[in-house]
């Protein structure tokens, strides 16, 4: 029986004290004097662990926090969810217990931040808390999707099973992000690398041959008075331009961040770049399936599911067009003729999903759908990266090349003249 994970009980929160790391020193029930660190809330509860550990303790001192950051201390990155939860659901199979689970990673963690956040965890599953509520109190590493997921393990009885698709869901989902990442970056780092080349030729190389030219007394070809006259405006306006430059990735920024509206026109115009608007289709389709694959199988409803899948499409079309999908689920019709009507999915995941429900195999079904459109995404990237290394090579060369001629025509005039 299907198990609704959205029904969500607004307990009071249970306030508990921050973590400070201690170090220690003490002697062992041997007598051989033993030191380390340890999470707790004050000396005294550290002191309590101790003696429960047959430590006798010792001296004892708050460990300074690093500054700005530095040391250990680094910022918990998605991936880092991604590798916590493979941890967990690994540890989970083996039969090692949860609250123990979560000491024993979090004991041996080398990043700061993530020690402090699963001892806090730690500290709540010790009060009886249930997981899922310790997660849903940091929504900056586990969104809705991960701790209803999670909620739902907890009421089945299979949190081991749970954390094992998560786990499978979050790797997935990271290397997709990945994928994408590939598809962006590689040719925005050339495009900028070759704009900063661009204009340093521009400002410094230019105005050495124009005072060059000056001397000849001669008049120059049409060609490169217009470079010396980018060159000029370059010289005079650079600042400005720079200035432009960051105000604008600000307030863009600002914008993305603070409005949807916003947000929405971005994801439908970026749909529409050539090639790299397919791969982000694929992509979303992708996520969709792979979504709606791990909550169906979790035994979340199927309307439930849509709308976790919606949120976790990444892109406002596809979310809209999921969105509308749940509403008809919801009033009666069959999955794949609500994705057949809104005519933004592949006709090959129609009708796998119509195969699925006919078999009653739906997250199997969407699970080979992920798979298929997640190798689709890897060959995609692949196939961008080729493609565009010969037409930046030959915008390079156009860029570039046409700023050498420019500069050498004149010299080219001058030796024929002679």
């Amino acid at each position: 029986m299907a198990v609704s994970s959205t029904v969500k009980v607004k307990n009071k929160k249970t306030k508990v004290k921050a973590l400070d790391v201690y170090k220690w020193q003490g002697l062992n029930r041997k007598g051989k004097k033993i030191n380390g660190e340890l999470n707790a809330t004050s000396i005294l509860e550290l002191k309590a662990q101790l003696r429960k550990q047959g430590i006798t303790p010792g001296k004892i001192s708050k460990k300074a926090k690093p500054l700005f950051g530095m040391g250990g201390d680094k910022k918990i990155m998605p991936v880092d969810i991604a590798v916590l939860t493979r941890q967990i659901a690994t540890m989970l199979s083996a039969g090692v217990p949860l609250v123990q689970t979560i000491e024993m990673i979090g004991s041996g963690h080398n990043n700061g931040n993530m020690q402090k956040l699963l001892a806090t965890i730690g500290h709540k599953l010790q009060s009886g808390i249930p997981l899922s509520e310790c997660l849903r109190e940091h929504p900056k590493y586990f969104d809705d999707l991960y701790c209803d997921l999670v909620n739902s393990g907890e009421q089945s009885g299979s949190l081991e099973t749970i954390y094992e698709r998560i786990a499978t869901y979050k790797e997935k989902a990271e290397a997709l992000k990945a994928k994408i990442k590939k598809a962006m970056t590689y040719p925005i780092s050339v495009l900028v690398i070759a704009f900063i080349v661009t204009s340093v030729l521009l400002i410094f190389v230019v105005p050495v041959f124009q005072d060059i030219f000056a001397s000849f007394g001669a008049e120059l070809p049409g060609f490169t008075l217009l470079v010396i006259a980018i060159s000029e405006f370059m010289q005079a306006y650079w600042y400005f331009g720079l200035a432009g430059l960051f105000i604008g990735s600000y307030f863009f920024k600002k914008a993305h961040t603070n409005s949807l509206t916003f947000r929405d026109s971005v994801d439908r115009k970026i749909l529409k770049i050539p090639v790299i608007g397919s791969v982000l289709k694929k992509a979303a389709v992708a996520r969709y399936a792979r979504t709606l694959s791990t909550t169906f199988a979790a035994g979340v409803p199927l309307p439930d599911a849509l709308e976790s899948a919606a949120g976790a499409s990444g892109n406002a079309v596809f979310r809209e067009a999921i969105l509308e999908i749940r509403a008809e689920v919801t009033s009666g019709m069959q999955m794949n003729l609500a994705m057949r009507n809104c005519a933004i999915f592949p006709d090959m995941v129609v009708q796998m999903v119509a195969i699925g429900e006919e078999s009653g195999s739906v997250d199997d079904m969407l699970a080979k759908v992920a798979t298929v459109y997640e190798q689709e995404v890897d060959n995609a990237v692949d196939n961008l990266t080729t493609l565009l290394e010969p037409m930046i090579m030959a915008v390079l060369g156009v860029v570039i090349g046409g700023l050498i001629i420019a500069m050498y025509l004149p010299i080219f005039q001058i030796g024929m003249v002679v």
